[in-house]
């Protein structure tokens, strides 16, 4: 059996950035709090840490020093994913030679693939790499899915371990933990869904909520494998209106907004990523309030 990477809540965490570059005091403060607060694993360089506008030496830069400043204290998985197989493959051998515990690879984007060339392709990666791989299904983002049973032979690979899954299809995550049974863990992508995956024998969440309250999500999963299931759905319950407004523009605009309100970074986006509308960022506060965040 497969050992999981993490139980529980990893936070896809934010980057720090200003307009001259990633802010690693920020960061620093950032991640010890993360930890401080009882996160079980942090994702580096992924989706909500705007990897995608990071230029190559950003982006190996930002994991070599996650990595190197959480010393072990929990699972670091680096976002290592491209439309390219041979620059996520050259990212991923980054990754190993910086010490991470995993990494997180995203199905290609813009390009996409067929679900033959999704089997090559991660196999290709897992085959190099030299720390286990968690599958990255976020059909919203790349215009295309990883199919169950596509999974469900990627899950043969002694080398991939993991499936973030971020379809928001709970018919098709279901049909992939049937097919793979203990030969992947299945983690949520969605804050909204972290119970119900759960459920069905998912591992816990990558996670956007817990920027804000990682000790509250943390919480909910260890309720939740407990056993007190009807409390940890009643977290999962009490979450959604404040789920709702980090994703009513696109990740990570919320987010960043909130974690700048919160004082731990400035509320600075890359284009095409812009500032939250005025609209938004109100029922966003209003939400952190109601939850007990102090802003």
């Amino acid at each position: 059996m497969k050992k999981p990477i993490f139980e529980g809540m990893a936070t896809a965490l934010i980057t720090p950035i200003t307009e001259n570059g990633v802010d690693y005091e920020a960061f620093k403060k950032l991640i010890d709090w993360q930890i401080e607060q009882g996160i079980n694993a942090l994702v580096i360089a992924g989706t909500t840490g705007e990897a995608s506008t990071f230029s190559d030496d950003e982006h190996r830069d930002v994991i070599d020093f996650a990595v190197k400043y959480v010393n072990g204290r929990v699972p670091v998985i680096a976002g290592t994913g491209s439309n390219d197989t041979a620059y996520a493959l050259d990212l991923t051998r980054c990754a190993c030679r910086s010490g991470a515990d995993a990494v997180l690879v995203v199905t290609p984007y813009y390009n996409k693939a067929t679900q033959k060339g999704l089997i090559k392709m991660f196999t290709t990666i897992a085959d190099e790499s030299t720390v286990p791989v968690i599958l990255y299904d976020v059909p919203s983002r790349t215009g295309m899915s990883i199919k169950p049973e596509t999974v469900a032979v990627l899950a043969e690979h002694p080398n991939i371990v993991g499936l973030k899954a971020a379809s928001g299809n709970i018919s098709e995550i279901a049909k992939t933990a049937q097919l793979c049974g203990d030969k992947i863990h299945i983690y949520s992508g969605n804050d909204d869904q972290t119970i119900p995956i759960m459920s069905l024998g998912g591992k816990g969440c990558i996670s956007v909520l817990s920027n804000l309250m990682p000790q509250e999500s943390v919480k909910m999963c260890e309720t939740f494998f407990a056993g007190d299931v009807k409390t940890a759905a009643k977290m999962q319950l009490d979450f959604i209106p404040l789920v709702d407004a980090l994703f009513s523009e696109v990740n990570p605009i919320p987010v960043k907004a909130a974690m700048a309100k919160m004082g731990f970074c400035e509320d600075y986006l890359r284009l095409p990523l812009t500032q939250m509308e005025d609209s938004t960022r109100t029922v966003l506060y209003e939400e952190m309030r109601k939850a007990g965040i102090n802003i």
